[in-house]
C-alpha cells in the first residue's frame, strides 16, 4: 500500500481504512508508473510525464535581496567539504611535502567549520592523521604504498557525516549542472570559516586557506591566481576584520576576471552570472555616494565598516540560522542539530504526548513485568516448600 500526506501526519496522525477525512490519504490507482504519477499530478495539479528530462534545475531562487537564502547554504559547505577531501583522495594529492598544510587546513575546520558534524569528522581525522598518513609512508619511493594507504585509511572516515555527500547541491545549485556546485559551495566554506577566527587566528587562518587552495585545488589557473593574491600580502594580519575584508576582495576580483572571460566564451550561468559582491539589493550601506561601475570592485565607494558587518552576519549567525527555525528545532543544542538534523528533508518529531503516551506505556509495561515476576517468585518458593515436604 502506498500513502500520500504530509510528513508531520504521519507522525502525528492515525490512519483508519473508513476514515472520510483523514488527512493522510490511500494512493488507490499506483499500479503502474504511468497510473501513479497520473494520480500525484492530480494531487498537486501538475502535467509531469515519465519522458519529461530532469527538471530539478528549473526551479531555482534567484531572488538575491532574500538574505535568509543563505540559510540553506550550510548544506553545500558540508556537500564542498566532504567534496574537497573525495577530490584529494582521488587524485593522490596527500605527499610530504603537502601533509603540513592538510594538518593546518584540518584544525582550522576542527574549530571553525560552521556545521558541528563536519567539525567532529575532521576531528577524527586529525586525532588519526599519523595512523591514516604516517610521515614514514609518505616519503617512501614507492608512491603505491602511499597511495593504497591512503585510500584505505581515510575511505573509513566520514567527514561531515554518514548523509554526506548528499550528491546535489542548495544555495550553490547551478541552472546549469556544470556551472556553480562545488566553486561555490568552496567560497561559502572559507567566507565562513574567515567570519569566525579571532584577530590573534587571523594570520594562522589566512596561511591554511593559502596553502590548501594551493596544494589541493584541482584548477591549475585557479590555483595560480589565488597564490598571487596570497603572495601579495606584505605583513602578517593581526585583526580578523582585516583577514574578512581580504578574502572579500579577493573574491571579488577573482569575480570580476571571470565576469571578462565568461562573457567572452559563454561560459556563465545564464541566471547566476558573476557579480560584484555584496550586491545593493543585499547591503546598501556598503555603498558609499560614489557608487562607479558596478562590474569594477576597485572603483566602487565601499563602506568597509558596513561591508563587514554585512559580511560577519551573512556568513556567521545568517549561514546556521535555518537550524534555529520551525522547520529544525533546536529544542536540545545548535550542536544537537547539526550534527543530527542537518539533512534537507524534514525531520520527523515526535509530538510531546505521543512521548508522554510511550513513557506511560512503558512504566505500565515494567510494573506489570515486576508484577509478573514476583508471582513467578512467589509460585517457585511455594512449590518448592510443598516439595520438601513431601521428602
Amino acid at each position: 500500500m502506498l500513502f500520500w500526506g504530509h510528513p508531520s501526519k504521519f507522525v502525528g496522525a492515525g490512519w483508519e481504512p473508513k476514515q472520510e477525512k483523514s488527512e493522510i490519504h490511500v494512493i488507490d490507482d499506483g499500479r503502474t508508473a504511468e497510473r501513479l504519477l497520473n494520480w500525484i499530478n492530480k494531487q498537486i495539479g501538475s502535467s509531469y510525464g515519465l519522458d519529461d528530462e530532469k527538471f530539478e534545475n528549473e526551479h531555482l531562487a534567484t531572488n538575491i535581496s532574500e538574505p535568509e537564502q543563505i540559510a540553506r547554504a550550510v548544506y553545500d559547505v558540508e556537500e564542498a567539504t566532504t567534496t574537497a577531501f573525495d577530490i584529494i583522495i582521488e587524485h593522490k594529492m596527500i605527499k610530504s611535502e603537502t601533509r603540513a598544510s592538510l594538518i593546518k587546513f584540518l584544525q582550522l575546520l576542527v574549530a571553525h567549520h560552521p556545521s558541528r558534524r563536519c567539525r567532529k569528522g575532521s576531528a577524527e581525522v586529525l586525532v588519526n592523521f599519523d595512523d591514516i598518513y604516517p610521515s614514514e609512508i609518505l616519503s617512501i619511493d614507492k608512491p603505491e604504498t602511499a597511495e593504497n594507504n591512503q585510500k584505505g585509511s581515510f575511505g573509513n572516515i566520514q567527514i561531515c557525516g554518514k548523509e554526506v555527500p548528499r550528491g546535489y547541491w542548495m544555495f550553490c545549485r547551478g541552472s546549469k549542472n556544470d556551472t556553480r556546485g562545488f566553486s561555490c559551495g568552496l567560497w561559502v566554506l572559507l567566507h565562513s570559516l574567515s567570519v569566525r577566527v579571532d584577530d590573534g587566528e587571523s594570520q594562522f587562518a589566512f596561511t591554511a586557506i593559502c596553502d590548501f587552495i594551493h596544494n589541493f585545488f584541482i584548477c591549475e589557473e585557479c590555483r595560480q591566481h589565488f597564490y598571487d593574491m596570497c603572495s601579495s600580502v606584505s605583513s602578517p594580519f593581526k585583526t580578523s576584520r582585516d583577514f574578512v575584508l581580504w578574502l572579500w576582495t579577493a573574491h571579488n576580483k577573482v569575480n570580476s576576471r571571470l565576469m571578462k572571460e565568461e562573457a567572452s566564451l559563454g561560459t556563465g550561468d545564464p541566471k547566476f552570472p558573476k557579480i560584484v559582491w555584496p550586491p545593493k539589493q543585499l547591503c546598501a550601506p556598503c555603498y558609499g555616494s560614489n557608487v562607479g561601475r558596478q562590474d569594477d570592485p576597485s572603483r566602487i565607494d565601499w563602506d568597509q565598516d558596513e561591508v563587514f558587518k554585512f559580511l560577519t552576519r551573512y556568513y556567521g549567525m545568517t549561514l546556521v540560522s535555518l537550524y534555529k527555525s520551525k522547520d529544525a528545532p533546536l529544542g536540545e543544542t545548535t550542536g544537537r542539530s547539526l550534527e543530527d538534523s542537518s539533512s534537507p528533508t524534514s525531520a520527523v518529531v515526535v509530538p510531546v504526548g505521543a512521548a508522554l503516551a510511550i513513557a506511560l506505556a512503558s512504566c505500565a509495561f515494567g510494573a506489570l513485568a515486576c508484577y509478573w515476576r514476583s508471582q513467578q517468585k512467589n509460585r517457585k518458593y511455594y512449590h518448592q516448600l510443598h516439595s520438601l515436604k513431601n521428602i
